[in-house]
């Protein structure tokens, strides 16, 4: 697990997984590179019983300033049809459902930018406590991209309620972190230096319980609020991304 990743620094304490989103000087962009490494990590915890609680956070100013841009518009140039565009959103979906379903408890830590793909990050984690700093912002469409990044808008829908998200999200506006709470996007608004006291309040009684109950109310958890899903329409999302930039690039070399 202490393997030597570019964009993530992994600290195992005992039950505990610390992973940190590691490149602060591109806000902790979601790149190839990173998500690539969460797979990795995130895979590595199907076979680590062990490991009760993982925490998700972001090092520098922010946890997640989005996507990066520079590496969509290299993917563009390099196959203007789509395909490594298409492989990477594929992969940002493949991260998204193993936070999701990975047997640990999954908790973000948030501070200052949570925007967009950061978000979405967020979001898949089973708790999430945030700093009174934060930031959250869903920018897709300001960016002339749908909100089809790794699944997230029905668990945004699920968690929220509708008639709020299709404001924020046909806007763009920015929220802060009472916003956030009052959505039920954050569970929990401390100052920043005390976010480590929740997490260890939330951790320490987890870190205590039967592995096998753990284990088997995330399960539970997770059946029963998707329970109202016929059929996943996210299964579309690499795909609806991939065209609509596509065709958009298209557009503007014409």
């Amino acid at each position: 697990m202490m393997e030597d990743f570019k964009a993530l620094r992994v600290i195992s304490e005992g039950p505990v997984l610390k992973v940190q989103l590691s490149s602060p000087e591109t806000g902790n962009a979601v790149c190839g590179t990173l998500l690539d490494e969460l797979l990795t990590v995130l895979g590595a915890l199907q076979d680590a019983s062990d490991i009760r609680v993982l925490i998700l956070s972001g090092q520098g100013a922010d946890f997640c300033l989005g996507g990066d841009r520079r590496e969509f518009a290299e993917l563009l140039a390099a196959d203007s049809g789509g395909a490594g565009l298409r492989a990477m959103a594929g992969k940002a979906r493949r991260v998204c459902d193993a936070l999701a379903n990975v047997e640990a408890v999954t908790i973000a830590r948030l501070h200052g930018g949570v925007i967009g793909a950061g978000l979405a990050l967020a979001l898949f984690c089973d708790l999430r406590a945030g700093a009174d700093n934060c930031r959250f912002r869903m920018p897709e469409l300001a960016l002339g991209m749908p909100p089809a990044w790794g699944g997230a808008l029905p668990r945004l829908l699920h968690e929220t309620g509708a008639a709020r998200i299709r404001e924020l999200i046909l806007t763009g506006d920015s929220f802060d972190a009472a916003k956030a709470a009052e959505l039920s996007i954050l569970h929990k608004v401390v100052a920043e230096d005390e976010l480590d006291d929740v997490i260890r309040q939330w951790t320490k009684p987890m870190v205590r319980r039967s592995p096998v109950a753990l284990r088997t109310a995330k399960v539970m958890l997770n059946a029963y609020s998707g329970a109202h899903r016929l059929a996943d329409a996210t299964l579309f999302d690499a795909e609806l991304m991939t065209s609509v930039l596509t065709a958009a690039e298209a557009d503007r070399v014409r």
